[in-house]
């Protein structure tokens, strides 16, 4: 693949996570002033749908159109068609201008034309080779933590690890079996040994060290975008608000003493460090946050106690995602940049040169009358 194409992959992925971060958003501020807004597990499935599609949406455009299967117009070709209806009122020359900032970008960071460009590109090679570097520490660093715990039990697939290297338990996973890390302290009280574990087992029955797993792989494509941070922060947030309220609706415990245990987990975390990196692909029964700031905690326990709403909204969180499905795709599909010289686009360059050349006319006409202005009064 070519140079030019690489980065306008690059580019859309990232446009297309910060048009998903706005999708979220707009449909987090109508959730919240809705009886859903406390529905913490279909609002999880719906993130991870969408962080799945957003991460496989430019290879799918890539083969789509590899294949020949339809390419809909783009959202350059939308402003084309607008600006030939007399829709826009710019000249034709700026808005040539304005519509090919795109490819001029790509351009001059393919060719390394300006010395911004250079720059730009200097920090973005730097930034990714930082984060894949920080991304295999961490890695490297959990599979330590790994091979220093014993296994105490397994469970199907699934590993149950002691440690005393760590105040917190997480859950994560390899190729083929799938691991729970607990405190040995945790042994010393049996019913909190319980709720962490059924906290830790809820995280693999939502997939969330999968998505976790495909964020981490995602940050060096994203380090600088402030929307995939803040897509990553609200992920984190309702998978733990959605593993909570899952364990206190199904009756098993009673939520106070799940809200003590996470208090005392809090305390032991405060009083040893935290071995594990945030870029760990991991996930733990209390997140940094949560640890060192006592409002985050403060939520989350009130997530404990509140209610998912009652009914069948099955068909209702079917239309949201739909909805939302199809406005990434149509997305994707908008923010490609154009393939081949539509009709638009001839017409929209030969309206360009013609304003060229009506421009260069005046100029010429002008230019005379301007000379014999000035050598008239000199001849006086």
């Amino acid at each position: 693949m070519k140079a030019d194409a690489l980065l306008n992959s690059y580019i859309e992925l990232n446009l297309l996570v910060c048009a998903g971060a706005l999708l979220w958003l707009a449909a987090r501020w109508v959730l919240r002033r809705t009886a859903l807004a406390t529905a913490y597990g279909p609002q999880l499935r719906l993130l991870n749908g969408m962080t799945v599609l957003l991460a496989a949406m430019p290879f799918l455009v890539v083969a789509l159109n590899a294949m020949g299967i339809g390419h809909p117009p783009t959202l350059s070709d939308v402003l084309v068609s607008q600006y030939l209806q007399g829709n826009v009122g710019m000249s034709a020359v700026q808005f040539e201008s304005m519509i090919g900032l795109r490819e001029d970008l790509v351009r001059d960071l393919v060719y390394g034309a300006t010395f911004g460009s250079r720059v730009a590109t200097v920090f973005v090679v730097i930034g990714t080779a930082v984060s894949l570097f920080l991304l295999g520490s961490a890695i490297l660093r959990l599979h330590r933590a790994l091979a220093s715990a014993y296994r105490w039990k397994r469970i199907g697939r699934v590993d149950l690890l002691l440690s005393d290297d760590t105040a917190v338990a997480y859950s994560t996973r390899g190729l083929f079996r799938r691991y729970v890390v607990l405190p040995t302290s945790l042994l010393n009280d049996p019913q909190d040994l319980r709720l962490t574990l059924a906290h830790e087992l809820q995280h693999f029955r939502q997939r969330d060290v999968e998505i976790a797993f495909l964020m981490e792989c995602l940050r060096p494509l994203l380090f600088w975008n402030p929307a995939f941070y803040l897509w990553r922060r609200d992920m984190r947030a309702v998978r733990e608000y959605a593993c909570d309220q899952a364990l206190s609706t199904k009756g098993r415990f009673d939520p106070r003493s799940y809200c003590e245990c996470l208090i005392r987990a809090t305390e032991r975390a405060r009083k040893s460090p935290v071995f594990l990196s945030p870029r760990s692909p991991s996930v733990a029964l209390l997140e940094r946050r949560e640890i060192l700031h006592t409002p985050m905690l403060a939520r989350r326990i009130i997530a404990v106690t509140e209610q998912p709403p009652r009914g069948r909204l099955g068909l209702v969180w079917g239309g949201v995602s739909t909805a939302i499905g199809c406005a990434v795709i149509a997305t994707a599909f908008l923010i490609q940049r154009p393939t081949d010289w539509s009709h638009d686009r001839l017409m929209l360059s030969t309206v360009v040169n013609l304003e060229r050349m009506a421009q260069r006319s005046s100029n010429q006409v002008a230019g005379p009358q301007w000379t014999s202005s000035i050598l008239i009064p000199a001849g006086r």
